[in-house]
């Protein structure tokens, strides 16, 4: 069994073959997207973090309105660049989003990844210290903002306060409990999955990774998730931790989705570079008809290790065809591989 979500980028363009052509479109219809999936029997929605873009960039207010329009589906993030992030601030939106959910945010958090203009954070406030690097800072805001949800108090109480004050030391509110063990780390590279796993964080690997051996995308990325949980077991942890993977994966049931997708049937991974140092490998879309990618997923060795499966979708051609691509997964694919 597999837990199967959906994960947009959540683009809009006005291009008159976009069905979302503002900001105001992609996030009602992402709010319907999600009530679809949970509708149909899908697992989890979530939804990719980028600044200055015209895609999905902040979250919180999108995940809360889904939390209150669902009462089962997850709702998450793949990823929340912490290069961004204050993490009491984070801590205080997280929180409510996960009360008003009644527990269903599974939040993916990352260093990020390169973005639409020059050190982007710095507009935002967040400078890194001496000696540091951006990365640097964005693990340093991860743990800080990991030890404040757990919900111990640190802030020293006014003595005159406006309201009354529960004894000792302040936290920040509204905490949620069990939130800290729904937070999922991004992870491009087998150093950083183990990283994750030493803090008890859940792991997402996506289509996208630093190639460390030059084997297929799959290959690295089964080998990363047995890292992780060999360093998740010698960390002590006593819970199991949960693993995801991403994947662009169409079935293709109907002329509609050969036109969209058939040109996508004898897809590879690439190589390429994400910046000037970093040799990145880029997983491969699949493509066919149901019973031709039942035999191709059955390949795929970091979907085979994984317990939960998001599938990206192509959000601009509207919620009605990305239910349908959804419900072609959940209903030809899935049983025939034993997720359902």
């Amino acid at each position: 069994m597999k837990k199967i979500g959906f994960l947009s980028f959540g683009h809009w363009s006005a291009s008159p073959h976009s069905e979302t052509r503002s900001a105001a479109d992609f996030l009602h219809q992402s709010i319907d997207l999600a009530v679809a999936a949970e509708e149909l029997g899908a697992d989890g929605a979530y939804f990719r973090v980028h600044h200055y873009a015209r895609q999905a960039a902040s979250p919180f207010p999108l995940l809360s309105a889904i939390g209150a329009r669902t009462s089962r589906i997850e709702i998450g993030t793949g990823v929340i660049d912490m290069r961004y992030e204050n993490p009491l601030y984070m801590a205080e939106d997280a929180g409510a989003a996960d009360l008003i959910s009644d527990g269903r945010l599974q939040l993916g958090v990352s260093r990020g990844s390169p973005e639409q203009v020059i050190d982007g954070w710095r507009y935002f406030g967040f400078v890194p210290r001496d000696g540091e690097t951006e990365a640097d800072m964005a693990r340093r805001h991860t743990e800080e903002f990991l030890e404040v949800i757990e919900g111990e108090g640190f802030a020293q109480p006014n003595p005159r306060p406006m309201f009354a004050n529960p004894p000792g030391l302040l936290r920040v509110e509204p905490h949620s409990e069990g939130l800290r063990e729904r937070i999922w780390w991004g992870s491009s590279s087998n150093s950083t999955g183990v990283w994750a796993a030493k803090l008890g964080m859940n792991l997402q690997s996506s289509t996208l990774k630093t190639d460390e051996s030059g084997e297929p995308l799959h290959v690295q990325q089964r080998k990363q998730i047995e890292a992780y949980r060999e360093a998740w077991r010698e960390a002590g942890h006593t819970r199991e931790p949960r693993v995801s993977v991403s994947r662009s994966i169409f079935a293709l049931t109907n002329d509609v989705d050969r036109a969209y997708f058939g040109r996508d049937r004898n897809s590879r991974d690439q190589i390429g570079m994400i910046d000037e140092t970093t040799r990145a490998i880029f997983g491969r879309s699949y493509a066919a008809e149901p019973d031709e990618l039942v035999r191709q997923l059955k390949e795929d060795e970091a979907i085979q290790a994984a317990d939960t499966l998001l599938l990206t979708v192509p959000n601009q051609l509207g919620v009605d065809y990305n239910a349908h691509v959804l419900e072609s997964i959940l209903t030809h694919v899935a049983p025939e591989l034993s997720w359902r």
